[in-house]
């Protein structure tokens, strides 16, 4: 755990560990450096029988529990439904009572932007099966946001075939992204970019091309043109108002601004949005495929007069949710090593354990050739329920015969079938109407605390921003032990069986053949 926190602040990997954040504008991994202090050296001495509580960011209290108890376990920036605003949470946060945790930020799991290009991946494969005939080749995808979670788009784009055009306000986060590897290029303009898409497009070869623009400008500017876009999408921070930089705003004078007039700020914003979304639907009404990747952008839009925002889709309602059903999702894991043999190593126990599984072994390989590793070197899969205990004591072998230099975390993203409720983004438009009940993710927590995760966390707002989503995670620990496979083997079965159980309560069929055909006890049957 204590290398875990510190990874996350890697400079390879936060952006902007000065700060503390990790990713997502405000996402961070501990409430300020004498809180990261105490937890880091609580961690170097926490017996094998304690718990660290640790509350927004602050270690709270150590108790007596058990070996199978988790020796850490986090909440950050919950609030009670009526306080649940950003105005309330910026309140507390200046009185330095509560934090943003994001997802992985605040539970110490963040692996850089490799944590969320499978599932940008699979949304575009996806995409790629339902409108252009299996991949993306001779399409033209805009977006725009390059930070934590955006950057990740323009690699899984050309893992696709396509070409993307991919905008942010930051010239740095576009640096960034071509440093990484996950950008191809860069573009002087908006108009440069398109003259290039449209090139690589006409020849079917993959590009993605990074300019530094505003979305709010760009996509109305697209519009008028006639340019011809095939996919259009956002990964902006629009999960905060005070975070998305508006149409013909300076991004070096945002802050000051802001920070003399917040309120006059937030309108601004959630007009600029309003005109970012409204070129967004027009480039829907002109047959383009239009989605939105789940950062609340739709419901600041609607804020802001947009008033046909929400005729745009959601990623998972659209594409993911049938994975989600499966207990398919996030499986993710990092070489305490610190050697990317390690990663290697467990790349191929992986695809040894599902050979039939053709889009696996296929991301398998893309990843291993494409994904740029940042910090501690780890990697993520979608696996289901059924798969993930079993990767999880083949990573526990290995550590146990000497076949990777350290144990393995073993973990997965807050973005799963059972562990969120976030009516704008993972529940969005559930069968049965369940979108905002929250109970799912509370289970999940204590189903991974009853089964003996290492770590687990349960945050509010991550993704989408407080008041639209409660979300858990766990992390555990292979280190080539019995008691760590006895762990692992309940933590990974009864995690990912909260997202078939969520889905077949909910009415899914893919997610009650799922649960009859692995054996999961459903005690209402077909009741509903």
């Amino acid at each position: 755990m204590y290398r875990m926190l510190h990874n996350n602040l890697d400079p390879d990997v936060a952006e902007n560990p000065a700060d503390l954040v990790v990713y997502g504008g405000s996402g961070k991994a501990a409430r300020d450096w004498a809180s990261f202090d105490a937890i880091a050296h609580r961690l170097t001495t926490l017996r094998s029988d304690q718990t660290l509580l640790v509350q927004s960011g602050k270690p709270v209290g150590v108790l007596d529990t058990t070996p199978e108890a988790p020796r850490v376990l986090i909440a950050n920036g919950n609030l009670v439904g009526d306080w649940a605003s950003w105005d309330e949470f910026r309140r507390l946060d200046e009185l330095g009572l509560i934090m943003f945790g994001q997802m992985t930020a605040g539970s110490w799991l963040y692996i850089g932007s490799q944590g969320i290009v499978q599932g940008t991946y699979e949304t575009f494969a996806a995409v790629a099966r339902q409108r252009f005939g299996g991949d993306l080749a001779g399409t033209i995808t805009v977006t725009a946001g390059l930070g934590g979670m955006g950057g990740a788009q323009p690699l899984a784009v050309t893992m696709n075939g396509g070409v993307a055009i991919c905008l942010d306000v930051d010239p740095a986060k576009v640096a960034r992204r071509v440093e990484l590897g996950y950008l191809d290029t860069t573009a002087d303009s908006p108009e440069a970019a398109l003259r290039m898409a449209e090139e690589a497009a006409a020849a079917r070869r993959p590009l993605s091309i990074g300019v530094c623009a505003n979305a709010a400008e760009v996509l109305p500017a697209y519009l008028r043109s006639g340019a011809r876009i095939d996919v259009v999408t956002d990964q902006t921070s629009a999960h905060e108002p005070l975070t998305y930089l508006p149409a013909g705003e300076d991004l070096d004078g945002w802050a000051e601004k802001v920070r003399r007039d917040p309120a006059g700020c937030h309108e601004q914003a959630l007009a600029s949005m309003a005109a970012h979304v409204e070129a967004m639907l027009g480039f829907r009404r002109g047959g383009a495929v239009v989605f939105d990747y789940g950062n609340s952008l739709r419901a600041f839009a609607a804020q802001g007069g947009c008033t046909d925002a929400f005729e745009i889709p959601g990623f998972v309602q659209e594409y993911v949710r049938p994975l989600f059903s499966e207990g398919r999702g996030p499986f993710r894991w990092v070489a305490l090593s610190g050697d990317p043999a390690d990663i290697a190593r467990t790349d191929r126990a992986v695809a040894e354990l599902f050979p039939d599984d053709e889009g696996l072994q296929r991301w398998l390989r893309l990843a291993g050739d494409r994904v740029p590793q940042q910090g501690l070197p780890a990697r993520i899969c979608w696996l289901g329920h059924g798969q993930r205990d079993l990767a999880a004591l083949a990573f526990n072998d290995l550590v146990r015969r000497g076949e990777v230099a350290a144990p393995i975390v073993v973990g997965r993203d807050h973005f799963d079938g059972g562990s969120v409720a976030s009516p704008y983004r993972e529940t969005e438009g559930m069968l049965d109407g369940s979108d905002a009940i929250a109970d799912w993710p509370l289970l999940n927590a204590l189903v991974n605390v009853a089964s003996g995760a290492s770590w687990v966390s349960i945050h509010h707002g991550g993704g989408v921003g407080m008041g639209k989503s409660i979300h858990s995670g766990q992390v555990c620990v292979a280190d080539g032990t019995d008691q760590a496979a006895a762990r692992l083997a309940r933590v990974f079965r009864n995690d990912s069986a909260t997202a078939v159980l969520r889905h077949a309560d909910a009415g899914y069929p893919i997610a009650r053949e799922c649960a009859e055909r692995t054996g999961l006890e459903i005690p209402m049957g077909d009741a509903r």
